[in-house]
């Protein structure tokens, strides 16, 4: 039969279609079993061609042998994303499964199929008022439906007769898919006052510079400038939490006045942490270009600012930047690559390499104003160490998430922040 699946006659692969489909419970059972330890996808394709002509009940089988462990999830996977339209209903409810890496092979399929059902949709509400691990493909699922969907979502939202919890669920469905634009003015005005609620309260915790990662660093007192020199827009209170998250979070790309795509991104700017505020966001968007684009970002903030750091590492590359300007010139600089190179007087908290115990003047060869430190040593010295602020930093104010461009409003952005 497998074989005759494979026929270029199409009565004949019509016929091998129905036997197997008129003996599934057999032929489902065998193949699963004779397909133990497989681990190569190329050797599933028959049994995936098959499994796709029987249909559902292949995928209710498929799924219970998942179950039971006689397949892996790496087999399950590959077999449940062979199935069609017959299958609608079996993805939906295999989207609402309480475990969410099978629930994120029911949106997976569901996204595929491009299937709009109630099924879908209560799946959708269901994992996100489940919350913390949102399945696999739930979030596209929400925006590749969210036109269709978000009359509905809304009307959950406002009916009294369902739970708080799937109200919630339907909230953050609803943001998943349109982003906050997608909420009526009640649930906008109930998320800043949330947002205005937790601030106080919150300990900041910031993202590690591990393999990769860069910050800029301001005056407290003089950071407002930080928004003009960086042509950022639209800025509004945020908490830590949701603002590094946002930060971190992908761009979008929006029709532009000349009919153009632009890209756009979000850049949060922290509240003040012992005398200082911190920028986190796109370096493409907010830098540009690797060298050129650092220094002649950080002078420019400085102008606006009076002082600007520039801190950037990259583990993998092997690259480690540290820059300070003050009034639209860089003072001090380290780059290395590979070996370290200084420019600028040294800063009075730095170690001279010449000073290093282990510096040997027979040796050693070094510029006299080369230092020992680098950029994750540095900050800590010129104003915060981003992997330190915790509940011993003095904090003052609140943060702020502006956009990179204007007229795009934060509501443009798809996907929840947790606040």
């Amino acid at each position: 039969m497998l074989e005759d699946l494979e026929s270029d006659d199409a009565a004949c692969v019509e016929a091998a279609a129905a036997r197997l489909a008129g003996q599934a419970d057999t032929v489902v059972s065998t193949l699963l079993h004779s397909l133990a330890g497989v681990q190569r996808t190329a050797d599933l394709q028959p049994a995936m061609r098959a499994l796709r002509y029987i249909g559902p009940p292949a995928f209710d089988a498929v799924l219970s042998a998942w179950r039971r462990k006689e397949v892996t999830d790496w087999q399950a996977g590959r077999f449940l994303g062979v199935f069609d339209e017959r299958s609608a209903d079996q993805y939906a409810a295999l989207a609402a499964d309480p475990d969410y890496r099978k629930s994120g092979n029911g949106f997976q399929g569901l996204l595929r199929l491009r299937t709009d059902s109630e099924a879908g949709l209560r799946a959708l509400v269901e994992s996100y008022a489940r919350g913390r691990l949102i399945p696999y493909k739930a979030s596209d699922y929400a925006r590749l439906l969210h036109d269709s969907f978000r009359p509905r979502l809304r009307s959950l939202r406002r009916d009294p007769a369902v739970s708080p919890r799937t109200r919630r669920g339907a909230m953050a469905a609803l943001v998943a898919g349109g982003g906050a634009d997608a909420l009526d003015d009640l649930d906008r005005a109930a998320i800043e006052r949330l947002i205005r609620v937790k601030i106080p309260h919150e300990t900041p915790r910031l993202p590690g510079s591990t393999l990769s990662g860069w910050w800029m660093a301001v005056p407290g007192a003089s950071y407002e400038g930080v928004f003009e020199a960086l042509d950022l827009y639209d800025r509004r209170p945020i908490t830590v939490a949701a603002g590094v998250h946002a930060a971190e979070s992908q761009e979008i790309r929006v029709p532009g006045q000349d009919g153009t795509g632009r890209t756009v991104g979000r850049a949060f700017v922290t509240p003040e942490l012992d005398g200082w505020r911190l920028v986190f966001g796109p370096f493409d968007l907010l830098v540009g270009d690797p060298w050129d684009g650092m220094i002649e970002t950080v002078e420019r903030v400085s102008v606006h600012c009076g002082q600007a750091q520039f801190f950037f590492l990259d583990d993998a590359g092997g690259s480690d930047v540290w820059l300070v300007a003050e009034n639209g010139r860089v003072i001090r600089q380290y780059a290395a690559e590979s070996d370290p190179e200084w420019e600028g007087d040294p800063l009075p908290w730095e170690t001279l390499a010449v000073d290093d115990p282990d510096f040997d003047p027979e040796y050693d060869e070094v510029p006299s104003n080369a230092g020992t430190t680098g950029a994750r040593s540095a900050c800590g010295y010129l104003s915060v160490d981003p992997g330190e602020v915790g509940p011993d930093t003095s904090v003052r104010g609140h943060g702020w998430l502006a956009l990179t461009a204007p007229g795009v409003g934060h509501g443009a952005f798809p996907g929840t922040l947790r606040i």
